[in-house]
């Protein structure tokens, strides 16, 4: 006989998928297909993703367009992009490092670190779907290089070498490690609570986020939203500081032209995880406002225009897993 948890728990996983179903409408369906075709089309015989002389063969827009596929259900060598997640797979592990680190030589962008993070997001949820000893293998020393380039205040910073630290790179190493937990791989307590402090330390009285607190920066929205969904991927779901920051992002609602800058669709990523994660009092009003806005400014190849700071390959993977965050198909995106 199921027990009660389990009946509950049952409850709750139907009441996501009916959620899912009710705000994935089939423009939006629509406007994923073509946006991961168009991703499938752009993919180097290597596997990698990006274009430009600056991302081309980039580890972290390789890692979310393979974010983007798994996110619509395929898996390494099954569903139909298992082909292109598998290619994606064997370039992000043809680019680990004997140290850990995880790096394309050919496309080291600003901020390699980011690209690391991403990377080893991608390769936690690769595992946790697939059980693969090699992935495992290199995860694990690409979580080990994390943990050991944390810095004293319980940051991370564009490279490992570094003693600083900001908000922006911790996030993603922070959601890297999560990803990592959820999967099997250790993570110690002690690594996560000073992630913790870090992040706490770097709210601003508005409820916003400032970029590194050694200074005291002005809050913006990109930043606010990854400081949110830091907390929460660091097991923090409630407090005072969950709270103004939500109510932060609440007052930059999309589809009202208010923000549109450079790192518009790296803020959008970790925005609407945050609503995903606070539940249908801001899910309800923000999933259908950056669902809306995205689906309307989809080009007519199936990709979306990117901003200045990044390539084609980023915007429309950013887009595809915005789109598909109600799907529920990545543990990390789960509530």
């Amino acid at each position: 006989m199921m027990s009660s948890s389990l009946l509950a728990q049952g409850e709750v996983n139907r009441a996501i998928d009916a959620q899912g179903k009710k705000y994935y409408t089939p423009p939006t369906r629509m406007a994923v297909n073509r946006g991961l075709k168009y991703l499938a089309e752009r993919q180097h015989a290597d596997g990698s993703f990006g274009s430009g002389s600056t991302f081309n063969q980039n580890v972290a827009v390789t890692a979310l367009c393979g974010m983007a596929f798994l996110a619509d259900g395929n898996t390494p060598g099954r569903g139909k992009y298992g082909r292109q997640v598998q290619k994606t797979v064997d370039f992000i592990l043809a680019s680990c490092k004997p140290s850990g680190y995880i790096i394309a030589p050919e496309s080291i962008s600003h901020g390699p670190m980011y690209g690391h993070g991403f990377a080893t997001l991608f390769l936690a949820e690769v595992y946790g779907m697939t059980r693969s000893k090699d992935v495992r293998a290199k995860l694990e020393k690409a979580v080990e290089m994390i943990v050991k380039s944390q810095n004293a205040k319980g940051g991370w910073r564009y490279t490992p070498e570094s003693k600083d630290a900001d908000l922006s790179v911790t996030v993603c190493q922070i959601m890297a490690l999560r990803a990592a937990r959820n999967c099997g791989i250790f993570v110690s307590k002690e690594v996560i609570d000073r992630c913790i402090d870090y992040v706490k330390n770097s709210q601003n009285a508005d409820g916003g986020f400032r970029y590194q607190i050694v200074r005291q920066g002005k809050s913006e929205f990109p930043r606010s939203a990854a400081g949110v969904v830091a907390l929460y991927s660091a097991g923090i779901y409630e407090g005072k500081e969950i709270e103004d920051g939500l109510a932060y992002l609440a007052r930059h609602l999309p589809n009202q032209r208010y923000f549109r800058g450079s790192h518009y669709y790296y803020g959008q990523y970790y925005a609407v995880q945050a609503m995903w994660q606070a539940g249908a009092e801001y899910w309800e009003s923000w999933y259908p406002a950056i669902r809306d806005e995205l689906v309307s400014s989809q080009m007519t190849s199936g990709s979306w225009r990117p901003d200045s700071s990044n390539c084609v390959e980023y915007s429309t993977a950013m887009s595809c897993i915005v789109l598909q965050i109600p799907r529920n198909n990545i543990p990390i995106f789960q509530r």
